[in-house]
């Protein structure tokens, strides 16, 4: 799915996306939030084998040839490759990386972040992946918060972008999380299925709403503390991957992340540098080879200090 044809972008919907609403996937071909890309229906700019289709809820079907016409990505807003910025590997082959990535580093350029991100170091070191994907987060195929840690896969190649957007749309890859989280989970396991979608309240936080997107995380509990605060240590394993959603889920249900400032877990009875979350896990079928790969992340020296002095 997806290359760029001047202003036009032009997809084939793959087996994965079959069924899937034709704003959900001109999100995905327009690298687009779902408001712009329904807006984009709406207008008649999206055409499904040379048809204009106006109706944001139809179903798309495998083998649709999907275009989509979105504006070009401004010439001055290129992106520079920056060589200064570390980019831990855990696994490189032609179509392939898996970074471990550091907390405290950003993904891909956004508001209030122009420069000094993973794509940026990304560039300098594999610049062919600028044909790759989206053209204002090359390769970039998930996301991981600027504070939480650990493993994140990028495409080096288009065919593998385009198996792994099929393929983390169809749930076919394996993400598991260490989490840390406030109060006594009583359930040794367990999943909160509730929509997430943009706060009423605030939109630069996430919440959950009757009009979200579907979010389902379950969780395992490895080990409860009560000395010198009740505290859960947790391994979550993510069914869909929405903005924020083990920090949202869990702070939900009670529970939030320690240290995470802005879902309510940073408390001084026990500090932490920053939201006490790992992506610890991936497991999946290479996108080309279809060989099977897993990846283990050990925790950080970071997080590890917060959990030596719980007992």
């Amino acid at each position: 799915m997806g290359r760029t044809a001047g202003s036009t972008r032009v997809a084939v919907v793959p087996r994965a996306l079959d069924g899937q609403r034709l704003d959900r996937v001109v999100a995905m071909v327009a690298g687009c939030s779902r408001s712009e890309a329904a807006a984009l229906v709406d207008a008649g700019d999206v055409t499904i084998d040379g048809r204009a289709v106006t109706t944001r809820s139809h179903r798309v079907a495998e083998g649709d040839a999907l275009e989509v016409a979105a504006a070009d990505r401004p010439a001055g807003d290129a992106l520079a490759p920056d060589s200064t910025v570390d980019v831990p590997l855990v696994h490189e082959d032609p179509d392939l990386l898996v970074v471990d990535k550091p907390a405290g580093l950003v993904v891909h350029p956004g508001a209030g972040q122009h420069s000094g991100t993973l794509v940026h170091g990304l560039l300098a070191r594999y610049p062919e992946i600028r044909a790759v994907g989206q053209p204002d987060r090359p390769g970039i195929v998930h996301r991981l918060d600027k504070g939480t840690s650990g493993l994140l896969l990028v495409a080096r190649s288009q065919p593998a972008y385009d198996a792994l957007v099929a393929m983390l749309a169809a749930r076919r890859v394996e993400r598991r999380y260490r989490a840390l989280v406030w109060g006594a989970v009583d359930s040794p396991t367990g999943m909160i299925d509730a929509p997430i979608g943009r706060s009423a309240r605030d939109r630069t936080r996430m919440a959950v709403t009757l009009t979200g997107k579907d979010a389902r995380t379950r969780y395992e509990v490895i080990h409860g503390f009560t000395d010198p605060v009740t505290v859960t240590e947790l391994r979550c394993s993510l069914e869909t991957g929405r903005t924020h959603q083990i920090r949202v889920h869990m702070a939900s249900i009670g529970h939030p992340v320690v240290g995470d400032a802005r879902y309510g877990g940073r408390r001084a009875s026990l500090p932490s540098p920053r939201p006490w979350l790992h992506a610890e896990h991936l497991a999946l079928e290479h996108p080309v080879t279809a060989e099977p790969l897993a990846f283990e992340s050990p925790l950080p020296a970071d997080l590890a200090a917060v959990l030596s002095g719980l007992r």
